[in-house]
């Protein structure tokens, strides 16, 4: 009697998002940085930097929340790797020890041993004749939590895809990477699907990724981008689960496991979107694969379909607004895509997983043309947001019979903390003639 419920938890926020959860997300943030490579190289306090706190603060908040200190989960990182390239590539064990993070090959040993009880030569065994599928390339796997909806993804990718840079061929997606001063191509594609000579179990559950090795000095980092690419550490049941009692039903069960494609290069992405405001997904396409001619980095691939790298948001930021409109784009468009680029190149703007989602689309929202869609659109797939919603999208209302964008905020609110996944259900349930009903909470 006389209590009342406490107004700090937030349930209808994204998992994380309360201000409760505040130690939990930098820890989560950290971690995710950390597994990309953050401190292969770099020191603790430099990663605090990135959260606006001190060093100490970041090793305590890490501690507390992941049960081990920043320096031993970077460790833990480069070990897995390391086990990893050592038993499925047949690179040499200095290419192995210096593709893993560590800055010595001394140290690789002397830690492998220590953790493993053993040699990395002991571990390596003899590599497959199909672990390779040229003398140019390494395979890894990469799993994830069944079902994945793949061709759903695939369709996505196919039509979103900036020529010159990425392409779609069947069940497999190819694409040109640049990470720093590296550059490469890699193929993504269901383990299943990539002829193993012997299959396994894992398989069912695994994508297939072919590196050039070219990239092998950044495979670190590149692996959490592709994760993120095909949000591949989502939970699919637990989503589902409650997008289905929530509406849904019918969507999800046409196609489970359906995921929110991410990207490799958050500015690319926010280039994109921009470009694709009030012009249909094929113009924006084309108009992608000039400003990747324009100002991407011609790559060498074997592939005459994969010829250059992302717009680079330093090179735009250079262009004047004639240069940007001599491209196709109108002169408030060009004046939107300036002012991201100088955002981006400045530090000013990150576009990428881990920062503060409210404050970044705020600050995507102050620049010159872009909107809540945007920003909503980008925070879906760049920030990796699953609550990102862009309830102003014609789509979108058409899918739930033409709603007005206010209603639509209401209603989506059932969704919470899913509306990324909700968007995605229901763009292709549109595009595939399917509407829903938004009378009930079920469309049973």
């Amino acid at each position: 009697m006389g209590f009342r419920p406490c107004l700090r938890c937030r349930p209808e926020l994204a998992p994380g998002s309360a201000s409760m959860d505040a130690a939990a997300r930098v820890a989560r943030a950290a971690a995710a940085r950390i597994a990309e490579g953050a401190l292969n190289g770099g020191s603790v306090d430099d990663l605090a930097n990135e959260f606006a706190i001190t060093g100490r603060q970041l090793r305590r908040v890490v501690e507390r929340e992941i049960g081990v200190s920043p320096v031993a989960l970077a460790q833990t990182h480069r070990l897995l790797l390391a086990k990893r390239l050592l038993t499925d590539t047949a690179l040499p064990m200095t290419q192995v020890a210096y593709a893993s993070g560590f800055q010595s090959v001394r140290r690789f040993d002397a830690l492998f041993q220590e953790r493993y009880r053993l040699t990395p030569s002991a571990l390596r065994r003899r590599v497959s004749a199909d672990m390779g599928v040229e003398a140019e390339t390494i395979s890894l796997t990469l799993g994830y939590r069944p079902p994945l909806a793949w061709k759903a993804m695939m369709k996505f990718m196919d039509s979103h895809a900036t020529p010159g840079v990425e392409y779609v061929d069947g069940e497999s997606y190819s694409r040109t990477i640049g990470i720093g001063d590296v550059t490469g191509w890699i193929r993504v594609q269901p383990a299943q699907k990539a002829g193993r000579k012997a299959a396994r179990i894992s398989d069912a559950r695994s994508l297939r990724v072919d590196i050039s090795v070219s990239l092998t000095p950044v495979v670190m980092p590149l692996l959490a981008k592709i994760r993120h690419t095909f949000d591949l550490d989502a939970d699919p049941a637990a989503i589902e689960d409650q997008l289905a009692a929530s509406g849904l039903k019918k969507l999800v069960r046409a196609r489970p496991g359906l995921r929110v494609p991410g990207t490799v290069d958050g500015f690319d992405l926010a280039l994109r979107t921009v470009l694709g405001q009030q012009v249909s997904v094929r113009g924006a396409t084309t108009l992608a694969g000039r400003f990747a001619e324009q100002f991407g980095e011609a790559i060498a691939t074997p592939d005459a379909r994969l010829q250059w790298g992302v717009p680079k948001a330093e090179r735009v930021a250079r262009a004047s607004i004639e240069q940007l409109r001599a491209l196709g784009v109108t002169g408030k468009r060009a004046e939107s895509i300036s002012a991201l680029a100088k955002a981006v190149a400045s530090g000013a703007l990150r576009i990428e997983p881990g920062v503060d989602v409210t404050d970044t689309m705020k600050q995507m929202i102050a620049l010159p043309g872009i909107g809540e869609w945007t920003a909503q659109y980008v925070a879906m797939r760049a920030l990796r947001w699953p609550d990102g919603f862009p309830a102003s999208d014609l789509w979108l209302r058409r899918a739930v019979g033409n709603m007005s964008t206010p209603r639509l905020v209401k209603e989506s609110a059932r969704w919470a903390p899913w509306r990324a996944y909700a968007a995605m259900h229901l763009w292709n349930g549109i595009a595939a003639g399917e509407t829903i009903s938004m009378s009930g909470a079920s469309d049973d």
